[in-house]
C-alpha cells in the first residue's frame, strides 16, 4: 500500500491539546519521528482560553494524599503516574522553557504573564525545535487494528501509518474548540469500554430574575448552602461569580458534580449568606449603626452601605416588601429584620447545570483499568496509549485537569 509521504512515523499523534503537545514535545525530543494530526486549524485551542485566559496550569498542594484525593475514585490509579510526573516536575519543565509560574490562591498555579497563549507558545516552540511535523485540519474517520496492534488510521488527507500511535484527542468541554468526543468514540470502536461523559465542572442556571442584574458581580467571601426538598445538604464558603444565566465561579463550579446528584432526585434550592462570617445578634447591630447615621436619606440611597459591592440594584429588587423611598428612621423592627434575614439567607431555585459548551471539564471516557497507568499504554492494543481528558478521571477546577494532560502527555512521550 501506498504510504503518505512514504513514511512510517515512529509516533502520531491524534490531537493536538495539552497533553498531545505535551506528548509530542517529550517524544520529540527524544529523537522520534513524530507527527501531531489535529481537526483544527492550529494547535491548542482549548489551552489558549483556558483558565479564562490566563491558564490554571496546576495545582500546587504539597501534600499527594490531598492533592490525588480530588480525582476521586481514580486516585489509587494515580500514585504511579505522579511519582514519574508530578506537580514539582510541572513546574521544572515550563521553568526549563522559559515560563516562570507563580502560585496564587488556593495553590493555583499561572503562568507569571497570566497568558494562557504563553503556555500553548513555549509548547509550540519546543515542537518545532525538536522537528516534529504538524498536520491541522487533519479529521480522523477510522482507526485501523489488527489484532492487538493499531496499523493506520484515516484521514480526510489519506491513510496514516505509525509504530505507535497516542490518542489525545480530549473529552467534550468546550466544543467550540474541536473537544467533540471524538476519542471516545474511536475507542468504543476498537473495543474499549468508555463510561458517558456528563459536564463534570460547569456553571449553574438559576431561575431569580434579580440574578441578571448581577451579571458579572463576584462576591469573595459568601457562604452558599444548598437544599433538596427544603432539607440541608451542604455548604461551602467561598468565591460566587454571578453571570447573566445563574452563578459560576471556583465554588460553583468545584460543586456542579454534587449539585447534580441532588437535581436528579427533586427540586433543590440554595441560599447564600452574605455575612457567614457575623451572627445574627451582631449583624442587627452593625445594621442598626448605619441607619442611625443615616436615619434622614431613603433607603434606596443607602442600601449600597449594607450590601457587597454590585449588589444595590439587585438587593433593592429583592426587598419589594418595602417602600423603597421610605427614610430610614420609618423603617420599623420587623421591617429590619426582614433586611437582615435576607443578607444571612438569600434564596436561590436551581433549575439546572449548563452544558458541554459551558464546561470547564467532563468526565466520562476509557474505563482507567483498561488502560497502564505507568506507561498510558492501552491493555488492549500494544502500540496505543491513551492521555488527557480521555481518561474517566473525575477533577476540579483549579489547575487539576490540566496537571493529568500534563502527566499523562509526558509519560506517553517518554513511554512509546
Amino acid at each position: 500500500m501506498q504510504k503518505i509521504n512514504n513514511k512510517i512515523w515512529d509516533v502520531i499523534i491524534i490531537g493536538g491539546g495539552a497533553s498531545g503537545m505535551m506528548a509530542g514535545a517529550v517524544a520529540s525530543s527524544r529523537s522520534l519521528s513524530v507527527l501531531i494530526i489535529d481537526k483544527n486549524k492550529s494547535l491548542g485551542e482549548k489551552l489558549k482560553i483556558t483558565g479564562g485566559g490566563r491558564c490554571n496550569i496546576t495545582n500546587n498542594e504539597p501534600d499527594i494524599h490531598k492533592l490525588l484525593k480530588v480525582y476521586g475514585e481514580g486516585a489509587p490509579y494515580l500514585y504511579s503516574p505522579f511519582s514519574i510526573f508530578g506537580v514539582k516536575d510541572t513546574f521544572n519543565y515550563f521553568e526549563s522553557l522559559g515560563l516562570p509560574l507563580v502560585v496564587q490562591a488556593r495553590n493555583r498555579v499561572f503562568p507569571k504573564t497570566e497568558k494562557a497563549f504563553d503556555v500553548f507558545n513555549v509548547l509550540y516552540k519546543e515542537l518545532i525545535k525538536n522537528n516534529t511535523i504538524i498536520k491541522t485540519n487533519c479529521i480522523v474517520t477510522k482507526i485501523n487494528k489488527d489484532k492487538n496492534e493499531i496499523i493506520s488510521i484515516d484521514t480526510n488527507q489519506g491513510k496514516l501509518y505509525a509504530k505507535s500511535f497516542i490518542l489525545a484527542t480530549g473529552g467534550l468541554s468546550h466544543p467550540e474548540t474541536g473537544s467533540t468526543g471524538d476519542g471516545f468514540k474511536f475507542l468504543r470502536e476498537i473495543g474499549h469500554s468508555v463510561i458517558d461523559p456528563n459536564p463534570n465542572v460547569v456553571p449553574i442556571m438559576v431561575g431569580d430574575s434579580w440574578v441578571k442584574d448581577l451579571a458579572g458581580v463576584t462576591l469573595s467571601f459568601m457562604k452558599i448552602t444548598f437544599y433538596l426538598e427544603n432539607k440541608k445538604q451542604f455548604s461551602k464558603t467561598g468565591k460566587i461569580l454571578f453571570t447573566h444565566f445563574g452563578l459560576s465561579g471556583p465554588l460553583i463550579l468545584n460543586s456542579a458534580k454534587d449539585i447534580k446528584m441532588l437535581l436528579d432526585k427533586g427540586l433543590v434550592t440554595a441560599s447564600i449568606d452574605l455575612y457567614p462570617d457575623t451572627d445574627i445578634s451582631d449583624l442587627d447591630k452593625k445594621i442598626i449603626k448605619i441607619f442611625d447615621s443615616n436615619k434622614n436619606k431613603m433607603l434606596k440611597s443607602i442600601i449600597k452601605e449594607i450590601v457587597p459591592d454590585g449588589m444595590s440594584k439587585a438587593f433593592l429588587e429583592i426587598i419589594n416588601f418595602i417602600d423603597l423611598n421610605i427614610k430610614v428612621h420609618s423603617i420599623t423592627k420587623e421591617e429590619r429584620r426582614k433586611i437582615i434575614d435576607l443578607l444571612k439567607d438569600l434564596p436561590l431555585s436551581i433549575e439546572d447545570l449548563m452544558g458541554y459548551d459551558r464546561s470547564v471539564v467532563s468526565d466520562g471516557g476509557v474505563v482507567i483499568s483498561e488502560v497502564d497507568m505507568k506507561n498510558m499504554r492501552s491493555k488492549k492494543f500494544l502500540n496505543l496509549y491513551i492521555t488527557g481528558d480521555l481518561l474517566h478521571l473525575n477533577r476540579n477546577s483549579g489547575g487539576y485537569s490540566l496537571q493529568i494532560c500534563w502527566t499523562t502527555g509526558y509519560i506517553a512521550g517518554m513511554s512509546v
